[in-house]
């Protein structure tokens, strides 16, 4: 799959995460060219590419901010992830740097830094850094040994409450019979997630059927341009889970759903208060998984490919640490995260209990560094052809990666909808 070539073997990655969500999808009971057509292997490219084939008004959008990328230091390299304000702020506060300092003001602070001071001051202050590590060294460290432990998608059964269970196919609570190609038809799915991995799962679970409602905080907004390549099939709302009344509404919507799908650190939906119905498939995503020292920390998939080794394999000779040919991590990722949920509700059918489902982007480079077929003589990566996109209005994105026509709607507008099921 040249669209998809490095030298670890992505496209291999991609091909075995839709099959592990085409396999769950016939586990629910889908039938027809969802489950059954080849993959489109320029399809499954475009789609893991899509932040670079985005156009609005014909015109690309910049898939990093000017804070954002690799950097050298005194001893080594950092990469920075700065797309959101409030990230940059964090970042530049904890160099000394005033919110309005540019890239370069920034690099020549990090020139003079030791990459290991900056990811673990970065970590204390919540702001976005990591050392860039070869694969050697994040195998022999901690985290990178944690992230080797266990299976892709974990699950696990939820504990059993003392109320009654209701019956798995009460409209809004559990998954109906299914046949056909949409098997989660009458599936609730309440969406916590940001940026790739998250949004790319509930679009997958959208795309299969289900009613996908995605819940921010007003501030900080989503990036706009984000919002439009990934989401897709769904609702958005605005709440404001720090106050009491978008808590409990959320409350609310979060006790008639069947599935919340969270992208936020251990413990941090609980801090807000709210309680998870027995019954409903938790599924998380995260960066660095819920085990090992990383746990609580923040990370993207450009993090976690610095952090592993992936830069430094897929670096040009005597260059600057390099990347994937797409945010293969994120992609990947959100497809098994809605493999788990699938098989979390099918397994619910049968003994009416919720599971935990969960992901992360650490994990899914493990994998990938596991897997046979590296080439390190590929050639470049090429762009997939207009065919594999599609255009709605101003916008044109990549249609999905499974053999459908399109998605079942384009994004709507970011927090336009109001906080209801469909």
């Amino acid at each position: 799959m040249s669209w998809l070539a490095a030298t670890l073997p992505v496209a291999d990655l991609a091909t075995h995460a839709l099959e592990e969500l085409r396999r769950a999808a016939r586990r629910a009971g889908a039938t027809g060219p969802l489950v059954d057509a080849s993959l489109d292997p320029s399809r499954v490219a475009a789609s893991f590419g899509s932040d670079r084939l985005l156009r609005i008004d014909d015109a690309p959008v910049a898939g990093f901010a000017p804070h954002s990328g690799f950097f050298p230091t005194a001893d080594g390299w950092v990469r920075t992830h700065a797309n959101y304000p409030h990230h940059r702020t964090r970042l530049l506060g904890l160099l000394d740097l005033p919110d309005d300092a540019t890239r370069d003001q920034l690099a020549g602070r990090l020139a003079t830094a030791a990459a290991c001071t900056v990811e673990d001051d970065a970590a204390a202050a919540g702001a976005i850094a990591v050392r860039v590590r070869t694969e050697a060294e994040w195998r022999a460290s901690a985290p990178g040994r944690a992230a080797a432990v266990g299976p892709l998608v974990r699950t696990a059964v939820r504990p059993a409450a003392d109320e009654p269970v209701a019956a798995a196919d009460t409209p809004g609570r559990g998954a109906p019979e299914v046949t056909g190609p949409t098997p989660l038809a009458g599936v609730r799915v309440l969406d916590l997630t940001r940026v790739v991995a998250g949004p790319v799962g509930t679009r997958t679970l959208a795309l299969l059927g289900a009613d996908v409602l995605r819940v921010d905080p007003p501030e900080p907004a989503e990036i706009a341009a984000q919002h439009l390549d990934t989401g897709q099939g769904k609702r958005s709302t605005l709440l404001d889970l720090g106050g009491r009344d978008g808590r409990a509404r959320a409350q609310e919507l979060l006790d008639t759903a069947d599935v919340l799908v969270t992208g936020y650190r251990p413990g941090a939906v609980e801090a807000h208060g709210l309680v998870v119905p027995p019954r409903t498939v938790h599924a998380r995503v995260s960066a660095w998984g819920t085990a090992g020292p990383w746990g609580t920390r923040r990370g993207f998939d450009s993090i976690v490919q610095a952090a592993c080794g992936i830069a430094m394999i897929e670096a040009p000779d005597g260059g600057p640490p390099g990347a994937l040919p797409a945010q293969a991590l994120d992609h990947a990722t959100g497809y098994l995260l809605a493999a788990g949920v699938l098989d979390a509700l099918t397994d619910r059918t049968r003994d009416g209990r919720g599971r935990e489902v969960s992901v992360s982007l650490a994990r899914t480079a493990t994998w990938l560094l596991d897997a046979p077929g590296r080439d390190a003589d590929h050639p470049p990566a090429a762009v997939p052809p207009s065919s594999a996109t599609v255009a709605h209005g101003r916008v044109t994105t990549a249609r999905p990666a499974l053999p459908v026509a399109d998605y079942p709607t384009p994004a709507r507008p970011w927090g336009t909808s109001p906080p209801l099921w469909a």
